[in-house]
């Protein structure tokens, strides 16, 4: 369990600021339940969901880097979750899963296979003797422009996206579990996406850009 409580050049909460937003966010929380979902709604709902954000080297996932930008995708705000809650003393591990988003615009789905995303990240926070999966990618605003319904956090129940959308549109599935990790699995994440991706899309990921155009308000994954 000591591995899942230890600062990591990525699950960085000795970084000051990062240990500082924890101590701030679980001021008024009693037990660990409480610290992590205090800790839950602010990275969900204070770091702001985009795609728009450096993901192709591994100091853009730290998690002092998420928290400083305000903002951030799926794994980096999995990531800052699992570190502030280190720094409370929540045992806390990394998660990832293939997804397929059926409302993903068709610009995006055009550079997947199979409409997949190979590496959804979620924060898996050790509570009451055992492991509660926390997904705190879409802040609350995304959600309400976009319909999708929140993701919400008690503490007890794994905290997953939902299927459907609020007009009952099939929205997330869960295809397969990839397993967990006490640190971030960069070079898994590569492979993961190196085999998803067509060849065109993976060039340009390469050279650290984003291989299609959206507008910034469009969410296209987990």
């Amino acid at each position: 369990m000591q591995d899942y409580l230890e600062p990591t050049p990525i699950l960085d909460f000795d970084h000051q600021a990062v240990g500082e937003a924890a101590i701030q966010a679980t001021a008024r929380s009693g037990n660990d339940i409480e610290k992590a979902k205090s800790l839950f709604y602010f990275v969900r709902d204070r770091i702001r969901y985009t795609v728009h954000v450096p993901r192709f080297q591994p100091e853009d996932f730290k998690a002092s880097a998420t928290l400083a930008r305000g903002e951030g995708f799926c794994i980096q705000k999995a990531v800052l979750l699992a570190a502030l809650s280190r720094a409370v003393g929540i045992p806390s591990r990394l998660g990832f899963a293939v997804i397929r988003n059926h409302l993903l615009p068709e610009k995006i789905a055009e550079i997947l296979k199979n409409n997949e995303i190979p590496d959804h990240g979620y924060a898996d926070l050790y509570l009451a003797d055992r492991w509660v999966k926390a997904t705190p990618a879409f802040d609350l605003e995304t959600c309400h422009e976009n319909r999708f319904i929140p993701v919400e956090f008690d503490g007890a129940s794994d905290a997953r996206f939902n299927r459907r959308n609020l007009d009952g549109n099939l929205h997330i599935e869960y295809i397969t579990y990839r397993g967990t990790y006490a640190d971030l699995p960069f070079d898994d994440i590569t492979a993961w996406v190196t085999a998803a991706v067509s060849p065109e899309a993976l060039r340009m990921f390469k050279e650290g850009v984003l291989p299609f155009a959206m507008d910034e308000e469009e969410p296209i994954q987990g």
